[in-house]
């Protein structure tokens, strides 16, 4: 899974691309057995050629039943980028959100027990001017994506006052290390950052 090169601007690179929790699969898994169970059963009290009846039955009502679940797991992905926070949704009608990381003033996010157990949740990302409230749901360790969100975010408003001479590099460096202390920031990132800073 990528996300398409067209779609970036020049200097933005992806941090994080997935789909959404796989526990979005447990209703179909659930259909797909049931009909299966059914399906055998009736392969077995029936005589041909009411058997293959029966199997092309239960493979269609799987389809009806819980294809949409498996198609709009695949075709929704969340992209943690550079510059951005994208989310894409739909088969043939697509929809999508974009969220400039500037913009973000909060990150929440929430796991009920099980969730917390299955490693999931809900992400609300609150952002200033008309972008308002986003809600992402069913994220795979949504701690871990607050914490790329808020890293990010720093990383990106440090290179917008880098680059418009607002903020000297010793003072890019104190927040780098800021960030590195406060665990926003692993060490291979922040010596990254670093000779960023000190190359530009």
């Amino acid at each position: 899974m990528r996300y398409p090169e067209r779609l970036l601007s020049d200097d933005e690179d992806v941090l994080l691309l997935f789909r959404p929790h796989w526990k979005v699969l447990l209703p179909p898994l659930f259909w797909a057995m049931l009909l299966a169970a059914l399906g055998g059963a009736a392969f077995a009290a029936l005589d041909a050629p009411w058997q293959w009846v029966a199997v092309a039955a239960a493979v269609g009502l799987w389809v009806l039943f819980a294809g949409r679940f498996v198609l709009s797991w695949w075709f929704t992905t969340y992209v943690l980028t550079t510059e951005r926070v994208v989310v894409r949704k739909g088969v043939i009608a697509r929809t999508g959100v974009e969220i400039p990381l500037e913009q973000v003033t909060n990150v929440l996010f929430s796991q009920t027990v099980i969730e917390r157990l299955l490693r999931y949740g809900d992400v609300v990302l609150e952002a200033a001017g008309s972008q308002g409230r986003s809600e992402l749901h069913d994220i795979p360790d949504p701690e871990g994506f607050q914490h790329e969100v808020y890293a990010a975010r720093e990383l990106r408003m440090l290179d917008q006052r880098s680059g418009s001479r607002g903020l000297d590099p010793v003072e890019a460096l104190e927040r780098l290390a800021t960030l590195r202390e406060r665990g926003h920031l692993t060490d291979a990132e922040f010596e990254s950052q670093k000779r960023r800073l000190l190359d530009g």
